[in-house]
């Protein structure tokens, strides 16, 4: 039977003991919707709280609430157990403390969530098959870092792991580690990492699990020029558990709430438009607001790049994810990333990575 978790927006005087009681009243009808209530998060701070409940359909899960105590979830989403349990820890009730007479969960489902990833700036030596040098050790270190941190790894693909604290200091902390880690490594000079901090719930308006804050530091990632990138909510909420403020570290952006709308609306925009042949610069100023010199200046700021670079260079790291996939031709990548030629994607790719499509393609495939 699927799983879902809703979201439900409270008053500032529901209290724990409160959410507490309306779980146990859920519990006493579940079986007449045919559900299994889980377990639940409440947070008082954000005036949240999230149930985790096995259930036939979504409006079984609806129809429970308005039967048991009347407060019906704004949001529901289907879910996977384990990843739920990689990014929140559990999946169900957590023990009652011995003194507590009632099992009252005041524990919060926000998280920070760190992706961390190797990025190829250039094509490999010849002797390298892939680039992957010094990623498998490197992984573990990782990895060894965020657990000693309270942190737990959700996902691994490729060289891209996707991480989740319940603590902002902990994982800036970790990020910082990491990155002393990276430069002490194996790695040969053409790859560089990328941290992205992130923070957020698990339903929001979008469909999947944590959804806007994983594409946040995937965003932050791709484009934002630095080592290591927080969001403006990572560094508040670093700054509130840490009065002394951040550390001064080589390579390391905080944006502003104003450089996360500008962010926002540039790929929202591009992702819908890089493939267009005809996809000029100025094309961006409509959908983003932005003047011509704006725009020039923000993305030169957020990214290093100007517009121009920045949306030949978005194609070149898409192409090069579609050869390291083997599956497509040349001419095939060219025309799928946006290139009107395959030609001047061979000389674009040429410039970018230090040897052809062509010749990657070859060193990929050899045994």
């Amino acid at each position: 039977m699927p799983i879902y978790m809703d979201r439900h927006d409270i008053t500032e005087k529901v209290t724990s003991a409160q959410i507490a009681e309306m779980h146990q009243e859920d519990l006493k009808v579940e079986d007449q919707y045919g559900c299994r209530g889980l377990t639940y998060w409440f947070d008082s701070v954000r005036n949240t709280a999230f149930c985790l409940i096995e259930a036939p359909d979504m409006s079984a899960v609806t129809a429970m609430h308005a039967h048991a105590h009347g407060q019906v979830p704004g949001r529901i989403i289907e879910v996977n157990a384990d990843l739920v349990e990689s990014f929140l820890g559990r999946i169900e009730d957590p023990e009652r403390p011995s003194h507590m007479a009632e099992n009252i969960i005041d524990e919060s489902a926000f998280r920070i969530i760190m992706l961390v990833t190797v990025k190829l700036l250039s094509a490999p030596s010849k002797d390298a098959k892939t680039p992957n040098t010094g990623w498998e050790d490197f992984s573990k270190t990782i990895q060894q870092t965020v657990r000693a941190s309270g942190g737990k790894t959700v996902k691994q693909n490729g060289q891209r792991l996707v991480i989740s604290f319940a603590s902002v200091s902990s994982a800036v902390e970790s990020a910082f580690e990491i990155q002393s880690s990276f430069d002490k490594g194996s790695f040969e000079p053409h790859t560089s990492l990328k941290i992205g901090l992130s923070a957020g719930e698990p339903v929001t308006d979008k469909s999947t699990f944590f959804e806007d804050t994983i594409r946040m530091a995937e965003r932050m990632c791709k484009i934002v020029k630095g080592d290591i990138i927080l969001s403006a909510e990572v560094k508040e909420l670093y700054d509130n558990e840490k009065p002394q403020g951040l550390p001064h570290r080589k390579k390391t952006r905080c944006l502003s709430a104003m450089d996360q709308r500008f962010l926002t609306s540039l790929m929202d925009f591009t992702e819908s438009a890089w493939r267009n042949f005809d996809f000029k610069v100025d094309d961006f100023g409509k959908p983003i607001g932005c003047s011509k010199s704006q725009l020039y200046r923000k993305m030169i700021s957020l990214t290093g790049k100007s517009p121009n670079s920045f949306i030949k260079e978005y194609r070149l790291n898409e192409a090069l994810s579609l050869l390291n996939k083997q599956v497509k031709n040349v001419s095939e990548v060219a025309f799928e990333t946006g290139f009107n030629s395959p030609s001047y994607f061979s000389k674009c790719f040429q410039k970018q990575y230090g040897r052809s499509p062509s010749d990657y393609l070859a060193q990929l495939s050899q045994p």
